[in-house]
């Protein structure tokens, strides 16, 4: 038997940032709670919008199944004494599991080891109503909420203070206490339509109870009809909306019956660099801007009211009386700024703090600019512009429109430094300095732009490592782990061949630290260099490969992205040609086989005429042809082909250890065959070392 089960809670209004994850751990939770249960249920539906959070149930189990429990005793020869007679662990047990005493001799069974007591009971499963309220309870304890409240004299702790509880199961009132509060059968419409209780039938009229009460409870519902109403809206003005997905999420979180509505503000505003208005727009006042169809900002902008006005005019009115002192004040932060040259800004960067052992944001920029100059003509860039870019990058964080709008920097000053006259590759380079931004974002197109990018990442991840504040588990101050990232992204897509190692180097030489250093010298290096490469692990996690594969080009201890990257890449491939299982287990017997009759690691030469077995002159002399095609395509890092010669060995070594006594008897024979497997084992070193991808036993 089944019914369906309704938990709705009503709070103050929920972080509207936070409100999606928040029901997806709710609804995760109680689900979670339910099946821990062994409840069955049809199917489940979250909603979640500014003031509630709400989970409907269809068709959940009305009680837990029945558990058949299996209780053992002690041992026959402990329970009775030599008459037969029950001891006192006989006695306890016949009392834990309330049975007669006389009734113990037929309840004895072999554990498989010896005869024992044993009580086979059928416990019956508990109402399913009696275990919601906990359930709930339990699933709330475990939200995602960085910093819980109390309100009044309540010991509860929430996100928000709640108000108000609904929890319906099987047709009837659920009175258990939510977060301190009652449930009931009473919800609320919205704040300003429909300001009263709503007597909640069932979960099955929930939703349309809550629409009839101007409340869309469904989050997914809302952002369609945000998506809907704002496209309608610029498509009226002939353009077209810009809905970033993060901004729609958010004002969906806002309201709870949303009504897109359109504004204009005045055309000379334009003249501000578009990205500041946007930013003036989308950040403060959550609106949507709109472009025409060469993708240039007009002067209008999307609000989401969460009424449906009578007199709409006024509300848009109210927007625009809003937005406009905004706009005003940017286009006196850009008017203001463009008075002083990015230059001359510089010397206000020496009195911001960096960090406190690594100096100012001048200092910074200064070891930068030492970096990119050396690293341009390697990457292909103008070193002076480089430089010059270098120097200017941070000049922007000193200027009113970034104090303003901080997602501006770099973006500013791009356009401060061609107001200024500055070179446009060193403008450009400016605001590429922070490509990639985040997961999925573009990396900087220009070579100066990747110079510059590469450098100051470069510099933060050596100074932070060199004061031994690096990143550990989820505490990471300087984002060196997307830092990382960033370096590793940059070089493959941008096909810089350059070694980690050199610039990482080039990057410690910047550094006088004396006393303040924790780590230095060759050992900051490795430690950087370990770092950033051990960001390949996740990367490639990601795009679905084995963890062994990039560990098997990762015990080579190289340190050229593109080239590991190609590695990777090649290894992936033949891990899944059908010879791979056997060379790799091959590869692995070697391994062993070498490490412990060479230990050193050296092997004499091979000498072709104490080769004796048909098997290991076949081996041989495959692995001199191989050796002499495989040369030219190792220089030309065409580890795909490589690889797919050398899977040709899988017979011949098959064959090998199944007709070669390596360890033989004739230490110069022993000798040789240990040689000819080091040769083996080296062909495949010059890619990898295939023997990590067997699977450990």
């Amino acid at each position: 038997m089944s019914a369906d089960f309704l938990i709705e809670l009503g709070t103050e209004e929920l972080p509207p940032k936070s409100l999606k994850k928040l029901s997806n751990a709710f609804t995760d939770g109680i689900i979670k709670g339910l099946k821990d249960q062994g409840l069955s249920f049809n199917s489940f539906k979250s909603f979640a919008a500014p003031r509630r959070l709400a989970v409907v149930v269809s068709e959940l189990d009305r009680q837990t199944p029945d558990k058949d429990i299996v209780n053992w005793g002690p041992p026959v020869k402990v329970a009775f004494n030599d008459n037969g007679e029950p001891s006192r662990a006989a006695e306890a047990f016949a009392k834990k599991n309330n049975l007669a005493l006389e009734d113990l001799k037929s309840l004895i069974e072999n554990d498989g080891q010896q005869d024992k007591l044993c009580v086979r009971l059928t416990q019956a499963g508990s109402d399913t109503k009696s275990l919601l309220a906990d359930i709930i309870n339990q699933s709330l304890s475990q939200l995602p909420i960085p910093k819980r409240m109390r309100w009044g004299y309540k010991k509860e702790e929430f996100v928000r203070p709640a108000q108000w509880a609904v929890l319906l199961f099987d047709g009837e009132v659920i009175k258990q206490p939510i977060l301190g509060i009652e449930a009931s059968n009473t919800s609320r419409g919205h704040r300003f339509h429909a300001n009263k209780d709503i007597q909640i039938q069932s979960p099955s009229t929930y939703q349309q109870q809550l629409k009839d009460a101007y409340v869309i409870a469904d989050f997914n519902d809302r952002k369609q009809i945000i998506l809907e109403g704002v496209t309608e809206l610029a498509e009226s003005i002939n353009g077209n909306a810009c809905i970033d997905p993060d901004l729609l999420d958010e004002v969906a979180a806002l309201n709870e019956w949303p009504v897109p509505l359109m504004g204009k503000f005045d055309k000379h505003f334009l003249s501000i660099p578009s990205q500041a208005l946007i930013s003036s727009m989308k950040e403060h006042q959550k609106y949507f801007h709109v472009l025409d169809a060469q993708q240039q900002l007009l002067p209008a902008f999307i609000t989401v009211a969460n009424i449906e006005s009578t007199d709409p005019a006024q509300v848009i009115d109210g927007n625009e009386r809003v937005i406009r002192p905004r706009l005003a004040d940017a286009a006196f932060f850009y008017a203001n700024d463009k008075k002083t040259t990015l230059e001359c800004r510089r010397a206000a960067l020496k009195n911001i703090v960096f960090q406190a052992d690594l100096g100012s944001v001048f200092d910074k920029t200064q070891r930068v600019a030492n970096i990119a100059s050396q690293l341009a003509e390697q990457i292909g860039a103008n070193p002076k512009l480089a430089q010059k870019a270098a120097e200017l990058s941070k000049s922007d964080l000193v200027t009113d429109m970034v104090g303003e709008f901080d997602d501006l920097q770099g973006a500013m000053g791009r356009d401060y430094a061609l107001h200024d006259g500055e070179d446009p590759q060193v403008a450009e380079a400016i605001f590429e300095q922070y490509l990639p931004r985040f997961s999925g974002d573009i990396v900087p197109t220009t070579d100066i732009g990747a110079t510059l990018a590469l450098a100051d990442r470069l510099d933060s991840l050596v100074g932070i490592f060199s004061i031994g504040q690096q990143p550990s588990g989820s505490r990471d101050p300087f984002a060196l782990r997307r830092a990382s990232l960033g370096v590793l992204r940059i070089m493959l897509e941008r096909n810089i061949d350059l070694n980690l190692t050199d610039l990482i180097a080039a990057s410690s030489a910047q550094f006088e630290l004396g006393e303040r250093a924790k780590i230095s010298g060759d050992e900051l290096q490795k430690q950087v260099l370990t770092y950033v490469l051990e960001r390949f692990k996740s990367w490639y996690k990601e795009k679905g490969m084995q963890t062994e594969v990039f560990l098997s080009v990762a015990a080579l201890s190289l340190s050229n992205p593109l080239d590991i990257d190609a590695r990777v890449a090649a290894v992936h491939k033949f891990s899944l040609l059908s010879e791979a299982a056997a060379l790799a287990a091959a590869n692995k017997r070697v391994s062993n086989i070498l490490a412990k009759q060479l230990p050193e690691g050296n092997s004499a030469p091979l000498d072709p005429s104490l080769l004796q077995d048909t098997a290991e002159i076949q081996l041989a002399d495959q692995l001199l042809a191989l050796e002499e095609q495989i040369t030219p395509l190792l220089s030309q890092r065409d580890y795909n082909a490589v690889l797919e010669k050398l899977a040709g060995l899988r017979e011949t070594v098959d064959q090998f250890f199944e007709d070669v006594m390596v360890m033989a008897d004739d230490m110069a024979l022993r000798q040789n065959r240990l040689a000819l497997l080091a040769k083996l084992q080296q062909l495949f070193m010059h890619v990898a070392d295939i023997s990590l991808l067997a699977p450990a036993k």
